[in-house]
């Protein structure tokens, strides 16, 4: 306790930090610095191996990335219902370490043919385990602060992604050309241990944080495990922010599909290849870290939560002309730094405010389904789209595919708007969560 007011100080030089919040702002840049740093370690290899098994592959991967999510959904919603808040956190977090080690054991093992096969199956896996881990640790952001702290401080929170993302994506590049694939996943599963730790530290600090008298947040969430979903599709605001992920995810995909085909084409050495997609992290998160560090609050206060959402889609709009003006290899790796970077500074801090407003089952269940199931079903429609467009039969290439996204990517302008001025109405009403419709 006693390095609170220097801590207080520090903080206070860039976000608009309250003495009561700044324990709970220093672990919560720890948990997301491990997770995302974890992640970052893995990232690099996933895409190695999605090329490594074939570009032309990539949309049956994506598919079964979907079902594996609806696989999994059930029983995290079985943990939440059952289990104390970090409890089912840790037992999820430690059940990817334990398959971190299993990953680390085959690669180890795998020669030729198999390795291409335990590749494929670490692709799905992979990117599996980034929503979920994400996905949870906003959960509990959300629990854990209001609204108008989220407004605050969310960018800030943010920035401690993005540096577990450098970290994780430096090491990569700089140690993949020289060590194998076993150690780097050894040293993701030690920062998920470690995020588990910060989890209990946040639980034991959120009846502070939040001013209550009396602990309530050990208590099991409750319910049912398909309420993820029917909750999901039973609220037009959550249906909204369905639609918000749908969208962001296939265009994400679109210009995906995109980078790892120039890749193929110009790096032959997997371990070039697997660098060079880690230096592209790397650029994309130094860009993003000065934003949030000094932008994102600024921005979320000024403009509010709607015009902060409809940044990303206005972006994306002028992206995909640009492509379809002028699809060169420059112009792509331009439109894919921007918009990473303006997700990570702006569109994904403003995205869990909308979450603040909403029952606490929600947040944890519905929040779940929504940053995995549709997020991965957007993917399928991305990936599938993509390759129609790219088959001998229609041959668009970019422009074709910039042409596409472009509509797509003005209703979600739309559903930005909406979603946000949804949220400020809510929370300037202070309604009860369960009179959400």
């Amino acid at each position: 306790m006693d390095g609170q007011p220097l801590l207080h100080r520090a903080f206070r030089r860039v976000i608009d930090v309250r003495p009561s919040e700044v324990l709970a702002l220093a672990w919560s840049w720890l948990y997301i610095f491990c997770v995302m740093g974890s992640y970052a370690i893995l990232k690099p290899i996933r895409d190695d191996a999605g090329v490594a098994g074939g570009v032309e592959n990539l949309p049956w991967l994506f598919t079964g990335t979907l079902g594996a999510m609806l696989l999994v959904n059930p029983a995290f919603s079985a943990l939440v219902a059952r289990l104390p808040r970090a409890r089912f956190i840790g037992v999820a977090y430690r059940f990817f370490a334990l398959n971190l080690l299993v990953f680390a054991v085959l690669f180890k093992l795998a020669s030729g043919q198999q390795n291409i096969w335990v590749g494929r199956v670490f692709y799905v896996w992979t990117s599996v385990f980034n929503l979920f881990v994400i996905s949870v640790f906003w959960a509990l952001m959300v629990d854990l602060f209001t609204a108008e702290q989220g407004r605050r401080l969310f960018g800030f929170v943010a920035a401690g992604a993005t540096l577990g993302n450098i970290s994780g994506a430096s090491a990569t590049a700089a140690l993949a050309p020289h060590v194998a694939p076993t150690y780097l996943l050894l040293g993701s599963a030690v920062l998920l241990e470690v995020a588990v730790f910060t989890v209990r530290r946040l639980s034991q600090l959120s009846d502070v944080l939040l001013r209550r008298q009396a602990p309530r947040d050990e208590r099991p969430v409750g319910g049912g495990i398909v309420e993820g979903l029917t909750h999901a599709l039973a609220s037009p605001y959550l249906v909204n922010i369905s639609l918000f992920i749908l969208l962001y995810s296939i265009t994400s995909t679109f210009l995906y599909f995109q980078q790892v085909g120039i890749a193929k084409g110009y790096f032959t050495d997997r371990g070039a290849r697997t660098a060079f997609f880690a230096r592209i992290d790397v650029y994309v998160n130094v860009l993003t870290l000065g934003a949030q560090l000094f932008l994102t609050s600024l921005v979320m206060r000024r403009l509010g939560v709607a015009l902060t959402l409809a940044l990303l889609p206005a972006l994306t709009v002028v992206g995909f002309g640009t492509l379809a003006l002028a699809p060169t290899l420059a112009v792509l790796v331009v439109v894919l730094v921007a918009r990473r970077a303006g997700n990570y500074a702006l569109a994904r801090p403003a995205r869990e405010v909308l979450f603040t407003v909403v029952p606490r089952e929600d947040k944890y269940k519905a929040k779940s389904f929504i940053d995995t199931v549709v997020y991965r079903t957007g993917d399928q429609v991305g990936a599938w789209t993509s390759a129609l467009l790219a088959s001998p039969r229609l041959g668009l290439g970019m422009p074709g595919v910039a042409l596409v996204a472009i509509p797509l990517s003005i209703a979600w302008l739309v559903n930005a708007l909406w979603l946000g001025r949804r949220q400020e109405e809510l929370a300037r009403r202070a309604i009860a969560p369960q009179e959400i419709p």
